[in-house]
């Protein structure tokens, strides 16, 4: 998935500096299977600037609807059981039967450069993550309810009767971990959900930009009073610095 930058966003970057500085944000999201987390994720990509997913590895089949390197990496599990032993992966966990895991290097890698990383992972990834990544920010979707999420997970029709129950059962496990998450958003109505989305985005942020800002700021108010008042900003006494 590739973030869109729309015209009034890049000149609002530009403005105010490179939205790249620094090293980067993780939002880890988390959320039972068939609570729109796909959608959610691409609605926000496509309306945030310098926001990238985290392709992460499986060992699972791809589904109709899916394609290599954009929704996952699928590799045989003996593939993925060498990069566990090299120590590729950030965090990796078994999931109905089939492995998934985040790479090391794609983090590092984008995160380098300055990008704000979304990571889709389970609760059991989520924890390895907030271990190892302490500044990362964990966001949990909750579906509205028990029989919303069993509609959708039978409407979908990707799994057999076995496997969905499977997921409901491990859905109410998911759930009792979401009060370790600072943000939970309930994926009602999609837009709505991706509005509280991106409002956290922004906020962390702003958050993370605030002691650049407040430079920046401080330099161009000592600049402008001493072109029109001959020195700095004023000390106490009212003498300039």
């Amino acid at each position: 998935m590739n973030g869109k930058q729309g015209l009034g966003e890049k000149v609002a970057v530009e403005k105010r500096g490179s939205e790249r500085q620094g090293t980067g944000l993780v939002f880890v999201i988390s959320a039972p299977s068939g609570t729109g987390k796909t959608t959610l994720l691409r609605k926000v990509m496509e309306a945030l600037p310098d926001l990238r997913f985290s392709i992460s590895y499986t060992t699972r089949s791809p589904r109709a609807n899916e394609k290599e390197g954009e929704d996952y990496h699928f590799i045989p599990c003996d593939r993925f059981q060498e990069m566990v032993e090299r120590g590729e992966f950030l965090e990796w966990a078994e999931v109905v039967g089939n492995r998934y895991g985040t790479a090391k290097a794609t983090i590092e890698g984008l995160t380098s450069e300055g990008f704000d990383l979304l990571l889709d992972v389970d609760t059991q990834g989520a924890k390895k993550v907030k271990e190892k990544l302490g500044h990362s920010i964990l966001i949990f979707i909750l579906p509205p309810s028990y029989e919303t999420l069993r509609k959708r997970l039978i409407t979908r029709g990707l799994d057999s009767p076995e496997i969905i129950r499977s997921r409901l059962a491990s859905a109410r496990t998911e759930i009792e971990e979401a009060y370790r998450y600072h943000y939970v958003i309930v994926n009602e109505r999609v837009e709505e959900a991706a509005e509280e989305l991106k409002a956290i985005i922004i906020a962390e942020r702003c958050r993370r930009n605030k002691d650049r800002v407040l430079a920046e700021s401080n330099r161009e108010w000592e600049e402008e009073y001493g072109k029109n008042n001959g020195g700095r900003l004023l000390e106490d006494g009212g003498e300039p610095v």
